[in-house]
């Protein structure tokens, strides 16, 4: 899986630089679902100031900006020289049009995932960012959830992961598959923990209730041996968020919506039976969208690289593009 790609911004790089000591003026476009709560939490965020939301409905940006007192607009290019960074929570067709002139001007920006309508595009947003230094961040909320992070340093060598990541049918994000609604969450964590080249993938899907793919299963082979099973459903009644790796004498379970984790392991004593311990691990629930909005700010601020980079961002749309062609071609 390895490709060729360019940078997308990190530490020494020229960007957009805020003045020193002064906060973050930070803008929300679009302010739907996720921008809404964006704008929530980037108004009370130390370090930071929301200045603007931007919705073309004016009463949706008039509700976000309200409590911030900040301004309303519905024109995105009308605040692109007042900002030093932006999330961007807009349809995923327009990510593109949208982040593109902020980071040509050095802005940083978040994008939500998934980050562009194909992977040209995300190439084009990178292009940009690495053009004139500024952070480009990629909305996967759920590497921030506490209980994904506590994992890492449990998973070693994974030869086995399972994802069930269900939910009804939603209002919103029926402009895409279900593969790059919900199952890109889970194919970063993959990609994030397992760290090795895809060598193959097998995928199906369904078109039940939309006329995109509503239901699918996709089996990822990996070049360690790893192989990874992950199932995305919104027409299922149940909300199931279920996260599994086995690894040689481990079993590790996660679940992403109650913050919960549990660990199994073969312990082997000399002149006794193998016996199996473990259990739930502790987690501080944190609301991981603020975790994600606080990253991002610090990395805009000290020109860091974000936990979520472009990069990273490229990579699960390059895999869920893949799926999704599997699914057409079979």
């Amino acid at each position: 899986m390895t490709d060729q790609r360019p940078e997308t911004g990190g530490r020494g790089s020229r960007g957009h630089t805020p003045e020193t000591g002064a906060p973050l003026r930070v803008a929300v476009i679009g302010a739907g679902h996720l921008g809404r709560h964006h704008a929530r939490i980037l108004s009370a965020l130390p370090g930071a100031r929301l200045v603007a939301v931007a919705d073309l409905i004016r009463a949706r940006a008039e509700a976000a900006a309200a409590n911030a007192g900040a301004r309303a607009v519905t024109d995105f290019r009308s605040i692109l020289d007042d900002v030093d960074a932006v999330t961007v929570a807009v349809p995923t067709v327009s990510h593109l049009e949208v982040a593109r002139p902020f980071l040509e001007r050095g802005v940083g920006v978040l994008v939500e995932k998934p980050m562009a309508a194909s992977v040209a595009e995300a190439d084009a947003l990178a292009q940009a960012a690495a053009a004139s230094g500024a952070v480009l961040a990629v909305g996967h909320t759920e590497r921030f959830n506490p209980a994904v992070q506590s994992i890492a340093p449990l998973v070693t060598t994974p030869r086995f992961v399972e994802v069930h990541r269900l939910g009804a049918f939603p209002d919103r994000s029926l402009d895409i598959d279900v593969v790059f609604d919900l199952m890109i969450h889970d194919l970063d964590v993959i990609l994030s923990i397992v760290r090795s080249d895809l060598t193959s993938v097998d995928a199906v899907g369904v078109a039940v209730l939309s006329d995109r793919v509503d239901i699918a299963n996709a089996r990822l082979r990996f070049e360690s041996g790893c192989v990874a099973n992950v199932t995305a459903s919104r027409i299922s009644r149940d909300r199931v968020r279920k996260l599994r790796f086995f690894q040689p004498d481990m079993y590790i379970s996660v679940d992403y919506a109650e913050q919960e984790v549990e660990a199994w392991r073969l312990v082997r004593k000399d002149g006794e039976r193998p016996a199996i311990e473990g259990g739930r691990l502790p987690v501080e629930r944190q609301e991981p969208l603020a975790l994600e909005m606080t990253d991002f700010v610090r990395a805009v601020r000290d020109r860091g690289r974000p936990l979520v980079s472009g990069e990273d961002g490229r990579r699960a749309l390059a895999v869920a593009e893949r799926i999704n062609e599997q699914m057409t071609t079979g």
